[in-house]
């Protein structure tokens, strides 16, 4: 749908499977010659030239108009509409040779509970599609397939899937982030050429609500830069960057020095807040194995985006003020469901070891799922008790003290005994780099409130098995 997308797509057979060259990244290495070269480019940037952007809208209510800077003339660039099938673009800047451009109506949503996913496209049902996770492809050679949603056979079950669908990401979304993240590529390309700017987390994996923020990850090579230096001084040139020549287009950049520095911006079309980091690489292959897990059993998604709004609800959801960050949340629900007496999930890492290792190179990882068929399990269990079975788990049986959640290993382990663990309140394994990604909870005032509304939301929830006991649905819906 868009030039550089690397949005969800449908299944394919390897027959049909293509060469994905957006992913194909420059294995030159940014040295400190380099960094002083693209400061020279940004340097250079004729600021009388800055792009002007007007107001963008989406839909067939208005078009699409943007103005470009004469940077770009010359530039040689594949013809969009020769290179993908697309159903709408965003418009070049300035260019004298072209009406505006009318993004396309957006696919309609259907009512039908079938869809627990949004179509990209117009779409029907293909039976003979073999059923897989959605991977994610620039050029869709198939129609998506329909994924069922389970049924809900009691209130509390009815209550979660009508948050769901009311809540979850939808296309429109997705197309409204994609649509900066292609616009902010183009501009950052200017200063370091052989990047490339990734949509990741959320948005991405499956687990996104209309109200998720954007992640994008600036990869400028594929070995590890120095965060504390390096990563910052190539973010204080974009944040520069965005502050001269795009402040028509972004609002409210800043630079924030944390441990993984970003910039944090808001985008005027969209609304949309994002984060941008710098060859936090690791976030791309997390993106990519968490989508995987979000399409492997039908009630992943909807339980996942339930806690998530529980966690928001009761404020224990929030990495800046010493709770769970949601990348946490997902990976402790996910850990329950791989370790029931019936699993619902494995862990994908065991058992397709060659599409989840950290030596599969990055433009490769969007492949993994292409490969992995959905996971039958025996376990029945409604939506309902598998969301009082989540509360009482970390209320009652799993043991903070000793103990570790791993998704790698599909069970708890036991700490190790080295600095990342020690003395740490909650242990949750990155499954690619072995870091805690609970490590924000730091204060155990913080940490006794987490395990408190876990045990308080499970006793509730036990006696009245209504969702509004623990999250008023009216309040939840309204944020989206």
């Amino acid at each position: 749908m868009f030039p550089n997308s690397i949005l969800g797509r449908p299944p394919f057979t390897p027959t049909h499977q293509q060469h994905n060259n957006f992913f194909a990244l420059s294995p030159t290495l940014y040295s400190h010659q380099q960094l002083i070269d693209a400061q020279f480019n940004f340097q250079n940037v004729d600021l009388s030239r800055a792009v002007s952007l007007q107001p963008l809208t989406y839909g067939t209510v208005s078009p699409i108009q943007t103005s470009t800077s004469p940077l770009f003339r010359g530039r040689k660039r594949i013809s969009d509409e020769k290179a993908f099938p697309l159903d709408g673009k965003r418009q070049r800047f300035h260019s004298p040779h072209q009406e505006p451009t009318i993004i396309n109506q957006l696919v309609p949503l259907s009512g039908d509970r079938r869809y627990s996913m949004p179509p990209l496209f117009h779409t029907h049902y293909v039976p003979e599609i073999v059923r897989c996770v959605p991977p994610l492809r620039e050029i869709p050679l198939l129609e998506p397939r329909e994924i069922t949603l389970p049924e809900a056979k009691d209130k509390l079950s009815q209550q979660i899937l009508e948050l769901f669908e009311t809540c979850q990401q939808q296309a429109s979304d997705l197309k409204k982030k994609e649509l900066c993240r292609a616009q902010l590529q183009r501009e950052i390309q200017l200063l370091f050429p052989q990047s490339r700017l990734f949509l990741v987390g959320s948005s991405l994996n499956g687990f996104g609500a209309r109200s998720s923020d954007g992640d994008l990850c600036l990869v400028v090579k594929e070995e590890p830069v120095n965060q504390k230096t390096e990563a910052r001084h190539i973010l204080t040139l974009v944040h520069k960057h965005f502050c001269t020549r795009l402040s028509g287009y972004i609002e409210r950049p800043q630079l924030i020095r944390a441990k993984v520095p970003i910039v944090k911006f808001r985008d005027k079309v969209s609304c949309v807040e994002f984060d941008l980091n710098v060859n936090n690489t690791v976030g791309i292959r997390n993106t990519f194995l968490l989508r995987t897990y979000a399409y492997l059993e039908n009630r992943v998604r909807p339980l996942v985006l339930v806690i998530k709004k529980w966690a928001s609800h009761h404020e224990i959801n929030d990495a800046s003020r010493g709770t769970l960050s949601s990348y946490s949340l997902v990976l402790m629900v996910l850990h329950y469901l791989q370790t029931l007496p019936e699993p619902i999930l494995p862990s994908l890492q065991k058992i397709y070891p060659e599409s989840f290792s950290t030596s599969v190179q990055l433009h490769l990882v969007h492949h993994a799922p292409c490969n992995v068929p959905p996971y039958l399990s025996k376990n029945e269990s409604s939506l309902g008790d598998l969301l009082l079975g989540f509360l009482k788990y970390y209320a009652t049986e799993f043991d903070w003290n000793t103990q570790m959640i791993s998704v790698r290993e599909a069970k708890a382990i036991p700490r190790p005994d080295d600095m990342e663990w020690r003395n740490k309140y909650i242990c949750v394994e990155e499954p690619f780099d072995g870091t805690n990604t609970a490590r924000a909870v730091h204060e155990k005032q913080k940490f006794d409130m987490i395990k408190d509304q876990f045990l308080k939301s499970w006793q509730r929830l036990k006696n009245k098995r209504d969702l509004n006991s623990v999250l008023p649905l009216r309040a939840a819906t309204l944020k989206r």
